[in-house]
């Protein structure tokens, strides 16, 4: 059993795999979830931007952003949404890195295991072997 204060009003609480914040802040959110979601059901609001949803239903866009990373909110279904890239911040909407960072962090890997390969060579060529004489 581990208690913990809640990130958010900062009560102790007890936490469990379900829940990273109290039962209070739970029900909060939960209550924003089904306004964003109601407003997202209707025909006219499915191609809403991010800052026309935020405005419309005055859930804040980390509460927001959250739901979307959670799953809990499917961003296939609303075309103007979307998340930042992990790295740099670009809005995708899907994956956790745009296609510039991970094309960035594919080929820094590769520089990598060429740098290794390389090491690997220059040992297996460079290697000593000493014998004895008497």
């Amino acid at each position: 059993m581990d208690l913990i204060n809640c990130p958010d009003c900062g009560e102790i609480f007890v936490k469990n795999k379900f829940r990273d914040i109290c039962e209070k802040c739970w029900k909060a959110e939960q209550a924003a979830y089904d306004t964003v979601s109601k407003y997202m059901r209707k025909r006219e609001n499915r191609a809403a931007t991010m800052l026309q949803v935020v405005e419309a239903t005055g859930v804040p866009e980390e509460l927001i952003l959250k739901f979307i990373k959670t799953g809990k909110l499917q961003v296939t279904n609303f075309p103007n949404l979307g998340y930042p890239c992990d790295k740099c911040g670009t809005i995708i909407r899907e994956g956790r890195l745009c296609g510039s960072c991970a094309g960035e962090i594919k080929a820094d890997l590769k520089i990598v295991e060429h740098e290794e390969q390389r090491k690997k060579e220059l040992a297996k060529r460079t290697a000593t072997f000493f014998t004895h004489r008497d």
